[in-house]
């Protein structure tokens, strides 16, 4: 009997083993019609419109070209070398690291100020989350627009404001060392409205008892945010900065109609240096080069934050 029971005490845990196999293979059996059916299709767009057009801009900034006929002046790595020599493209790399401090230090700390006081169910909570959202529905060419209209020195806001108090008229997107700063105020009161629906919803997904038994405690509120929200917001903050940064070296859309990467240069971005220079100029080798500059930081940045981060979210 003791030899019966030990030999059925061996082979239980095997025959359980056995049996997770089994629905291991089953449940791969069953996903493999799957990954035929769709998977080929994926695939195919995948390559149609991300493999193969970053394999052709790497091979057109290898050349001299306008874009018309096939690129016949090999150049090697020529247009990277005048790119990283050139003023205009280090003033853009310089304003995207600008732009990704001021998402990092001031847009990001003001949407948790805001969310920490708009998370809970209080008097007109809703609606200060929806005028503190608004700037992040509108369009971003839109919001250029408007903007550009608010900084204009004859007619707009800041004009009237100059005249109204007596001042000399500020004209702020004309100064090379002044637009810069305004265009990243536009970028603040653009975005840190989606960063503060993050942390709300990050917020109101908390354990609520874990905070009242802090302040039951005697813990300050600071401590209560230093040492419980932070903590527990901690995949939430990650998130966001790691938004704010793709975000920041993608920036486009709001620049070109708000100076157009001027002036003289002093505005422009990664992306709308780009433009500025591969589309409108024609510049297509050299364009592609800065598209590949681009892409590589992007994934560099990309790839490296959530490594180092967000490994464990």
């Amino acid at each position: 009997m003791a030899h019966a029971q030990a030999t059925f005490a061996t082979r239980r845990p095997i025959s359980a083993v056995a049996r997770r196999k089994a629905r291991r293979s089953v449940s791969a059996r069953g996903r493999l019609p799957v990954l035929v059916l769709f998977l080929p299709a994926a695939l195919i767009l995948f390559t149609l419109f991300v493999i193969l057009p970053m394999g052709e801009a790497a091979w057109y900034s290898l050349y001299r070209w306008n874009g018309y006929g096939q690129p016949t002046e090999f150049r090697a790595l020529g247009n990277f070398q005048v790119l990283f020599n050139q003023a205009a493209f280090l003033t853009a790399l310089k304003n995207n690291g600008l732009i990704i401090l001021i998402s990092i230090a001031v847009q990001i700390p003001l949407a948790l100020w805001l969310a920490t006081m708009l998370a809970y169910r209080i008097p007109g909570a809703v609606t200060f989350r929806l005028i503190f959202f608004l700037p992040y529905v509108l369009a971003d060419v839109a919001a250029g627009l408007i903007w550009r209209f608010v900084y204009d020195g004859d007619y707009g806001l800041f004009a009237a404001a100059a005249n109204m108090i007596g001042v000399p008229t500020p004209y702020v997107l004309a100064d090379r060392h002044v637009a810069i700063y305004a265009i990243l105020g536009v970028i603040v009161w653009k975005y840190f409205g989606f960063h503060m629906m993050l942390f709300i919803a990050g917020l109101q997904s908390m354990d609520r008892h874990v905070l009242e038994a802090a302040e039951i405690d005697g813990a300050t509120g600071w401590q209560r945010f230093r040492y419980v929200t932070l903590p527990m917001l901690g995949s939430t903050v990650r998130l966001s900065i790691f938004f704010a940064i793709v975000g920041s070296l993608q920036l486009f859309d709001m620049i070109m109609p708000l100076t157009g990467g001027g002036p003289s240069n002093s505005t422009q971005t990664m992306v709308t240096f780009l433009y500025t220079y591969g589309v409108m100029r024609m510049q297509v080798g050299f364009g592609s080069a800065v598209g590949v500059v681009l892409f590589i930081i992007c994934v560099t940045m990309a790839f490296g934050y959530k490594r180092i981060f967000m490994r464990n979210d």
